[in-house]
Protein backbone atom coordinates (compact mmCIF):
# COMPACT_ATOMS: atom_id res chain seq x y z
CA UNK A 1 0.00 0.00 0.00
CA UNK A 2 2.63 2.53 0.52
CA UNK A 3 4.37 1.59 -2.69
CA UNK A 4 1.05 2.79 -4.18
CA UNK A 5 0.36 5.77 -2.57
CA UNK A 6 4.20 6.79 -3.45
CA UNK A 7 4.07 5.76 -6.61
CA UNK A 8 0.71 7.90 -7.14
CA UNK A 9 2.23 10.86 -5.14
CA UNK A 10 5.15 10.38 -7.25
CA UNK A 11 3.15 10.63 -10.62
CA UNK A 12 0.57 13.34 -9.56
CA UNK A 13 4.05 15.57 -8.71
CA UNK A 14 5.61 15.00 -11.82
CA UNK A 15 2.27 15.25 -13.71
CA UNK A 16 1.56 18.86 -12.15
CA UNK A 17 5.03 19.73 -13.15
CA UNK A 18 4.89 18.66 -16.39
CA UNK A 19 2.02 20.62 -17.10
CA UNK A 20 3.21 23.30 -15.51
CA UNK A 21 6.44 23.59 -16.99
CA UNK A 22 4.50 23.16 -20.61
CA UNK A 23 2.39 26.42 -20.00
CA UNK A 24 5.91 27.95 -19.13
CA UNK A 25 7.69 27.29 -22.38
CA UNK A 26 4.69 27.56 -24.62
CA UNK A 27 5.02 31.78 -24.98
CA UNK A 28 9.16 30.69 -25.56
CA UNK A 29 8.20 28.33 -28.14
CA UNK A 30 5.98 30.67 -30.02
CA UNK A 31 8.42 33.07 -29.94
CA UNK A 32 10.75 31.20 -31.23
CA UNK A 33 8.54 29.73 -34.24
CA UNK A 34 7.56 33.49 -35.05
CA UNK A 35 10.92 34.24 -35.39
CA UNK A 36 11.27 32.13 -38.01
CA UNK A 37 8.39 32.98 -40.40
CA UNK A 38 6.99 35.77 -42.54
CA UNK A 39 5.01 39.10 -40.62
CA UNK A 40 1.97 37.74 -42.63
CA UNK A 41 1.99 34.06 -41.37
CA UNK A 42 2.12 35.02 -37.74
CA UNK A 43 -1.14 35.84 -37.19
CA UNK A 44 -2.75 34.16 -39.35
CA UNK A 45 -5.95 32.26 -38.69
CA UNK A 46 -6.06 29.47 -38.97
CA UNK A 47 -2.95 29.41 -36.59
CA UNK A 48 0.29 28.39 -38.51
CA UNK A 49 2.15 26.22 -35.91
CA UNK A 50 5.06 25.12 -37.87
CA UNK A 51 6.75 27.53 -40.18
CA UNK A 52 6.41 26.68 -43.93
CA UNK A 53 9.28 28.31 -44.90
CA UNK A 54 12.22 29.00 -42.05
CA UNK A 55 12.72 32.55 -42.51
CA UNK A 56 16.56 33.06 -40.80
CA UNK A 57 16.88 36.36 -42.97
CA UNK A 58 14.45 37.70 -39.77
CA UNK A 59 17.94 37.58 -37.56
CA UNK A 60 20.21 39.12 -40.31
CA UNK A 61 17.83 42.02 -40.33
CA UNK A 62 18.18 42.20 -36.62
CA UNK A 63 21.55 43.65 -36.63
CA UNK A 64 20.65 45.83 -39.71
CA UNK A 65 17.32 47.73 -38.97
CA UNK A 66 18.93 48.46 -35.49
CA UNK A 67 22.55 49.06 -33.82
CA UNK A 68 21.88 45.47 -32.31
CA UNK A 69 25.60 44.14 -32.26
CA UNK A 70 26.02 47.76 -29.92
CA UNK A 71 23.04 46.64 -27.37
CA UNK A 72 24.84 43.80 -27.02
CA UNK A 73 28.73 45.07 -26.27
CA UNK A 74 26.70 47.59 -24.08
CA UNK A 75 24.72 44.69 -21.97
CA UNK A 76 28.18 43.02 -21.78
CA UNK A 77 30.21 45.41 -20.32
CA UNK A 78 27.46 46.47 -17.97
CA UNK A 79 26.69 42.76 -16.60
CA UNK A 80 30.59 42.27 -16.41
CA UNK A 81 31.32 45.35 -14.31
CA UNK A 82 28.15 44.73 -12.13
CA UNK A 83 29.26 40.97 -10.95
CA UNK A 84 32.84 42.17 -10.67
CA UNK A 85 31.58 44.68 -8.20
CA UNK A 86 28.87 42.54 -6.51
CA UNK A 87 31.24 39.75 -5.98
CA UNK A 88 34.07 42.47 -4.27
CA UNK A 89 32.02 44.09 -2.20
CA UNK A 90 29.78 41.92 -0.76
CA UNK A 91 32.17 39.19 -0.22
CA UNK A 92 33.97 41.69 2.09
CA UNK A 93 31.03 43.44 3.62
CA UNK A 94 29.69 40.20 4.29
CA UNK A 95 33.13 38.85 5.77
CA UNK A 96 32.47 41.86 8.50
CA UNK A 97 29.63 40.47 9.51
CA UNK A 98 30.07 37.06 9.89
CA UNK A 99 33.79 36.96 11.17
CA UNK A 100 34.50 40.47 12.86
CA UNK A 101 33.27 41.88 16.53
CA UNK A 102 32.58 45.46 16.68
CA UNK A 103 30.29 47.57 17.89
CA UNK A 104 27.01 48.32 16.40
CA UNK A 105 27.41 45.08 14.26
CA UNK A 106 23.96 43.71 14.77
CA UNK A 107 22.19 47.41 14.43
CA UNK A 108 24.10 47.67 11.07
CA UNK A 109 22.98 44.15 9.81
CA UNK A 110 19.41 44.84 10.95
CA UNK A 111 19.74 48.25 8.77
CA UNK A 112 21.34 46.80 5.69
CA UNK A 113 17.88 44.12 5.72
CA UNK A 114 15.78 46.62 6.48
CA UNK A 115 16.79 47.79 3.33
CA UNK A 116 14.76 45.54 1.28
CA UNK A 117 11.47 46.53 2.38
CA UNK A 118 12.10 49.60 0.03
CA UNK A 119 9.68 49.29 -3.12
CA UNK A 120 11.93 49.92 -5.88
CA UNK A 121 9.63 52.30 -7.10
CA UNK A 122 10.04 54.87 -4.16
CA UNK A 123 13.77 54.71 -4.76
CA UNK A 124 14.04 55.74 -8.51
CA UNK A 125 13.52 59.79 -8.12
CA UNK A 126 16.05 60.07 -4.87
CA UNK A 127 18.32 58.13 -7.35
CA UNK A 128 18.23 59.81 -10.04
CA UNK A 129 18.39 63.17 -8.37
CA UNK A 130 21.05 62.15 -6.91
CA UNK A 131 23.01 60.91 -10.27
CA UNK A 132 21.64 63.96 -11.56
CA UNK A 133 23.47 66.16 -9.50
CA UNK A 134 26.58 63.97 -9.73
CA UNK A 135 26.78 64.16 -13.75
CA UNK A 136 25.94 60.55 -13.90
CA UNK A 137 22.84 61.24 -16.71
CA UNK A 138 23.64 59.15 -20.01
CA UNK A 139 26.64 57.27 -18.51
CA UNK A 140 27.40 53.96 -17.62
CA UNK A 141 28.00 54.92 -14.27
CA UNK A 142 24.45 55.05 -12.78
CA UNK A 143 24.22 51.16 -13.76
CA UNK A 144 27.20 49.80 -12.39
CA UNK A 145 28.63 52.13 -9.60
CA UNK A 146 25.76 51.10 -7.26
CA UNK A 147 26.71 46.97 -7.18
CA UNK A 148 30.21 48.04 -5.60
CA UNK A 149 28.02 49.13 -2.56
CA UNK A 150 26.73 45.61 -1.58
CA UNK A 151 23.15 44.60 -2.16
CA UNK A 152 21.11 43.58 1.07
CA UNK A 153 19.86 40.47 -0.43
CA UNK A 154 24.11 39.03 -1.69
CA UNK A 155 25.29 40.06 1.59
CA UNK A 156 22.20 38.53 4.17
CA UNK A 157 22.92 35.37 1.57
CA UNK A 158 27.08 35.05 2.49
CA UNK A 159 26.70 36.50 6.10
CA UNK A 160 24.91 32.78 6.31
CA UNK A 161 26.86 31.06 4.21
CA UNK A 162 30.55 32.16 6.00
CA UNK A 163 29.22 31.34 9.01
CA UNK A 164 29.22 28.00 8.52
CA UNK A 165 32.98 28.38 7.74
CA UNK A 166 35.01 27.15 11.01
CA UNK A 167 36.94 29.93 12.29
CA UNK A 168 40.19 27.86 13.07
CA UNK A 169 41.25 28.51 9.72
CA UNK A 170 41.07 32.45 10.57
CA UNK A 171 43.14 31.60 13.59
CA UNK A 172 45.10 29.64 12.03
CA UNK A 173 45.74 32.31 9.29
CA UNK A 174 46.34 35.13 11.59
CA UNK A 175 48.91 33.19 13.37
CA UNK A 176 50.84 33.07 9.99
CA UNK A 177 50.77 36.61 10.06
CA UNK A 178 47.82 37.29 7.33
CA UNK A 179 45.85 40.25 7.19
CA UNK A 180 41.97 40.27 6.61
CA UNK A 181 42.12 40.79 2.99
CA UNK A 182 44.50 37.89 2.70
CA UNK A 183 42.25 35.77 4.98
CA UNK A 184 39.41 37.01 2.16
CA UNK A 185 41.07 36.46 -0.89
CA UNK A 186 42.89 32.62 0.43
CA UNK A 187 40.76 31.48 2.79
CA UNK A 188 37.33 32.46 2.45
CA UNK A 189 36.53 32.47 -1.31
CA UNK A 190 37.84 29.17 -2.11
CA UNK A 191 35.52 27.89 0.29
CA UNK A 192 32.58 29.82 -0.35
CA UNK A 193 33.09 29.55 -4.64
CA UNK A 194 29.05 28.23 -4.66
CA UNK A 195 27.99 31.03 -2.62
CA UNK A 196 29.90 33.60 -4.67
CA UNK A 197 28.62 31.54 -7.74
CA UNK A 198 24.87 32.00 -6.89
CA UNK A 199 25.63 35.92 -6.15
CA UNK A 200 27.23 35.76 -9.95
CA UNK A 201 23.76 33.92 -11.19
CA UNK A 202 21.94 36.63 -9.71
CA UNK A 203 23.57 39.42 -10.79
CA UNK A 204 23.80 38.13 -14.14
CA UNK A 205 20.30 38.12 -14.22
CA UNK A 206 19.23 41.10 -12.48
CA UNK A 207 21.33 43.21 -14.82
CA UNK A 208 20.28 41.47 -18.19
CA UNK A 209 16.75 41.93 -17.83
CA UNK A 210 17.20 45.28 -16.10
CA UNK A 211 14.91 47.87 -18.24
CA UNK A 212 13.89 50.69 -15.43
CA UNK A 213 17.93 51.24 -15.12
CA UNK A 214 18.58 51.93 -18.69
CA UNK A 215 15.48 53.98 -19.81
CA UNK A 216 15.68 56.25 -16.35
CA UNK A 217 19.49 56.81 -16.87
CA UNK A 218 20.04 56.71 -20.26
CA UNK A 219 19.11 59.01 -23.26
CA UNK A 220 21.66 58.36 -26.23
CA UNK A 221 20.63 55.42 -28.14
CA UNK A 222 24.38 54.28 -28.12
CA UNK A 223 24.66 53.35 -25.05
CA UNK A 224 21.54 51.40 -24.66
CA UNK A 225 21.20 48.08 -23.73
CA UNK A 226 19.33 44.66 -24.83
CA UNK A 227 16.37 45.26 -22.30
CA UNK A 228 15.43 48.96 -23.78
CA UNK A 229 17.21 48.58 -27.44
CA UNK A 230 14.51 46.11 -28.12
CA UNK A 231 11.54 48.64 -27.62
CA UNK A 232 13.68 50.33 -30.79
CA UNK A 233 11.96 47.93 -32.86
CA UNK A 234 8.18 48.79 -31.82
CA UNK A 235 6.94 51.70 -33.54
CA UNK A 236 3.34 53.73 -33.85
CA UNK A 237 3.21 52.94 -37.70
CA UNK A 238 4.77 49.41 -37.98
CA UNK A 239 6.35 46.81 -36.04
CA UNK A 240 8.50 44.12 -37.64
CA UNK A 241 7.02 41.18 -35.53
CA UNK A 242 9.27 38.85 -37.08
CA UNK A 243 12.48 40.56 -36.72
CA UNK A 244 11.38 41.79 -32.94
CA UNK A 245 10.62 38.11 -32.06
CA UNK A 246 14.26 37.09 -33.54
CA UNK A 247 15.95 39.78 -31.42
CA UNK A 248 13.94 38.37 -28.55
CA UNK A 249 14.97 35.06 -28.87
CA UNK A 250 18.85 36.11 -29.37
CA UNK A 251 17.82 38.19 -25.97
CA UNK A 252 16.50 35.34 -23.99
CA UNK A 253 19.41 32.84 -25.33
CA UNK A 254 22.26 33.60 -22.81
CA UNK A 255 19.94 33.27 -19.69
CA UNK A 256 18.52 29.74 -21.30
CA UNK A 257 22.53 29.05 -21.70
CA UNK A 258 23.75 29.89 -18.52
CA UNK A 259 20.82 28.23 -16.81
CA UNK A 260 22.17 24.63 -18.26
CA UNK A 261 25.73 25.36 -18.19
CA UNK A 262 25.47 26.40 -14.23
CA UNK A 263 22.42 24.85 -12.52
CA UNK A 264 24.29 22.52 -10.53
CA UNK A 265 26.44 25.85 -9.23
CA UNK A 266 23.10 27.73 -8.41
CA UNK A 267 21.54 25.10 -6.59
CA UNK A 268 24.54 23.55 -4.58
CA UNK A 269 25.00 27.18 -3.38
CA UNK A 270 21.88 27.47 -2.38
CA UNK A 271 21.92 24.07 -0.03
CA UNK A 272 24.86 23.10 0.36
CA UNK A 273 27.32 24.40 3.70
CA UNK A 274 30.72 25.72 4.15
CA UNK A 275 32.14 22.19 4.15
CA UNK A 276 31.03 18.48 3.09
CA UNK A 277 31.30 16.04 5.65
Amino acid sequence: MNRKKNMFGNAFAYGTLGVVSIFCILPLLWQLRSSLMPMNDIFKIPMIVIPKSFEFCNYLDVFTLVPFARYYVNTIFVVTVNIIGALISNTCIAYAFARLDFKGKNIMFALCLGTLMLPASVQLIPFFLEWNWLGGINTFLPLTVPSFFGNAFFIFLLVQFFKTLPRDYDEAAFIDGASHLQIIVQVIVPLSKPALAVVAIFQFMTTWNDFMGPLLFLNDSKLYTLAIGLRSFISTLYTPWPVLMAASTLTVAPLILLFFIAQKQFVSGLTMGGLKG
